[in-house]
């Protein structure tokens, strides 16, 4: 019987006229100086991404409200839904960043701070990545995270006001880098040990210094971590990125909320950072994750769940942390790294890239800016600095990010 009368019902309605409903062009994100397409832009409204094509083409039929596009290589733009321009086009100014590293303590030094910004005045870079979230898992800002304000996060205040600290970063041109530490988190871990990781003996692990790590696999402190990332979104970051985004490396065996393998560690990261994506999204920020350089050539996790392609799955930028002093293998044909920096640092990126097949600006590597502790001991200064971003370029990378632990940036020749 339903079948007849729907039968029926179509066959009288193939009788009358219909009015033919509109389609509204298509939109297409572009680059702002050339005009050309830009390929695999991320286009989201409403909270939900957008399918954009080769092209750049993006149709938001029944959409209000604002429209958020990003791509790696440019600074992200949000475009009023209502008032769309007349051609469709929605331009992309592009954008490298050339950043300099800023701790907890040297975002709020007017020392360091004032260096950075004095070398950013002049042209030298052009972006900085500060914590939010330091190495010991401190918070420098008054953070409305439940965690935070339990686990002696907030033990020092070194930006009173995030938002207008954001304010005063875009004021004077710079690009504002929000960096998490994710998992290594003493504070969190020495407060609550139920979040922690365990050695086998049940007591609280502690790393080479000292500082202990919660557990990637609890979802309380993933959901702490991404609550500081909208924090961070909310003060007008342009970039979340999370760094430690991983399990400990240690010899010895470690006991987790689950049973640990190879697989079951790159699916806690890759879901960590998938919920990150979903609840930052409102937010058009770019996400980056750091890696270790090792695993730009390594095919397995390297032991710590950091997997290329689970990670780039859910992020705009990787950042291997390509400093000569970390090969301390070497990679093949150059067993002394630090007396070819710029083989280690393009070689690692072309590396990555080949797996991935993706293209070399969702790369924005980490680069040597301190004293080698690994080989002789030589300083890093102005002619290996230089060589190293003189590599970042030649691959063609989204900018560079130059660390230096003491935020000392006087001997980098910028």
């Amino acid at each position: 019987m339903k079948r007849r009368h729907i039968s029926g019902l179509l066959g009288g309605l193939a009788g009358l006229s219909l009015p033919r409903l509109a389609k509204a062009a298509p939109l297409q994100v572009v680059d702002a100086a050339t005009s050309q397409p830009i390929p695999g832009a991320t286009v989201a409204a409403a909270g939900k991404i957008l399918p954009a094509d080769m092209q750049g083409e993006v149709g938001p039929q029944g959409m209000s409200g604002t429209l958020f596009a990003r791509a790696p290589g440019y600074r992200a733009g949000s475009f009023s839904l209502a008032a769309l321009p007349a051609d469709g086009k929605l331009p992309l100014a592009p954008f490298t960043p050339h950043a300099l590293y800023l701790s907890v303590y040297g975002a709020g030094s007017h020392t360091l701070l004032g260096n950075a910004l004095a070398l950013a005045r002049r042209g030298a870079v052009n972006a900085l990545v500060v914590d939010i979230k330091g190495d010991s898992g401190l918070i420098p800002y008054p953070s409305s995270a439940t965690l935070a304000q339990q686990d002696g996060a907030r033990r020092i205040t070194t930006i009173p006001d995030l938002a207008a600290f954001v304010r005063m970063l875009h004021a004077q041109g710079v690009y504002a880098i929000a960096r998490i530490v994710t998992f290594k988190d003493n504070a969190l871990a020495s407060l609550r040990p139920d979040l922690a990781v365990h050695n086998a003996a049940g007591e609280l692990f502690r790393d080479r210094e000292n500082m202990a790590w919660t557990d990637p696999f609890q979802p309380e402190v993933r959901a702490y971590n991404v609550a500081i990332a909208i924090e961070a979104a909310q003060a007008g970051f342009d970039e979340i990125q999370f760094d430690y985004l991983r399990f400990p490396d240690a010899s010895q065996a470690l006991q987790f909320a689950q049973p640990v393998s190879s697989a079951s560690r790159v699916s806690a990261i890759a879901a960590f950072l998938a919920e990150a994506r979903r609840q930052l999204l409102p937010y058009n920020v770019y996400i980056a994750a750091d890696i270790f350089g090792y695993v730009c050539w390594n095919r397995n996790d390297t032991g710590i769940g950091q997997s290329l392609e689970a990670i780039a799955a859910n992020t705009d930028y990787i950042s291997p942390m390509l400093y000569p002093s970390g090969f301390q293998y070497g990679i093949p044909g150059d067993p002394n790294p630090v007396a070819h920096a710029y083989d280690i640092v393009y070689r690692s990126l072309r590396q990555a890239q080949l797996r991935l097949n993706i293209p070399p600006q969702r790369f924005r590597p980490w680069l040597q800016a301190f004293t080698d502790y690994a080989f002789d001991h030589r300083p890093f200064g102005a002619a290996e600095i230089a060589e190293q971003t003189r590599a970042a370029a030649d691959f063609g990378t989204d900018g560079w990010m130059l660390w230096n632990p003491r935020n000392d940036y006087s001997a980098t020749g910028l």
